[in-house]
């Protein structure tokens, strides 16, 4: 889907139809204001900027292109419904995928699926240990498909916090407060799915050297994805 797709679907207001010449690095939050105040631009800059990272993270939480293409064009309608609104106080990602995260709510609601499923324990000392590892920096980069498509497989059978909380702290770059924030729960809550997270990636990987190769596959995997 395009930005022009997409206009095309949503309604864009007639005042919308401002374009002004802005900064390259124009931050996220100085360009839904601009887009807020009509410069259509802005918004098209946002689109290109977040498009991949938003499909990625509802594709693997829907599992099914349909209903990701649906979520997304939904997400993206309410981003425009609330410009107006919009107070950049937090990051315009948190915003985005705290919309994101409610529109997969509200499809599981009226899909009348469970959107989580509770975690297995697991010896806290090894967590730590592989969410140490997975952040020491890469050391190789394996591109095997077949180690990709086990990574997506993986991936499918966590829980679904989990998973979520995973793909939040890969594709968006927030933290894992605002991560525990977007997803209504605690930071510590949020660290420690993402630490059942790799664990059970690691575990479904076994023959994989360390953690980091697990992280390192799924950013390149996901860059297959849109």
């Amino acid at each position: 889907m395009t930005a022009g797709v997409l206009t095309e679907t949503v309604a864009i207001p007639p005042r919308a139809s401002i374009v002004r010449r802005m900064p390259a690095h124009e931050d996220d939050g100085a360009l839904m204001l601009r887009y807020a105040q009509g410069d259509l631009s802005a918004f098209t800059r946002l689109y290109e900027r977040h498009k991949g990272a938003l499909y990625r993270y509802l594709l693997r939480q829907t599992r099914q292109h349909a209903v990701t293409d649906d979520l997304f064009q939904e997400v993206w309608s309410r981003v425009i419904a609330s410009r107006e609104r919009y107070e950049p106080r937090a990051k315009f990602s948190t915003f985005l995928f705290s919309i994101a995260h409610n529109c997969f709510i509200d499809h599981c609601r009226r899909a009348g699926t469970a959107p989580t499923a509770r975690a297995e324990t697991l010896d806290d000392e090894t967590c730590e240990a592989l969410v140490d590892a997975a952040h020491r920096g890469p050391e190789r980069l394996a591109e095997s498909a077949q180690l990709a498509a086990r990574l997506r497989a993986a991936l499918e059978r966590l829980p679904d916090e989990q998973r979520e909380v995973f793909v939040l702290h890969e594709e968006t770059g927030l933290n894992l407060e605002e991560i525990g924030e977007l997803t209504g729960v605690g930071m510590e809550t949020a660290k420690s799915r993402l630490r059942y997270a790799l664990a059970k990636l690691r575990q479904s990987l076994a023959d994989v050297r360390d953690a980091a190769t697990i992280v390192e596959v799924t950013r390149a995997e996901a860059r297959s994805v849109k």
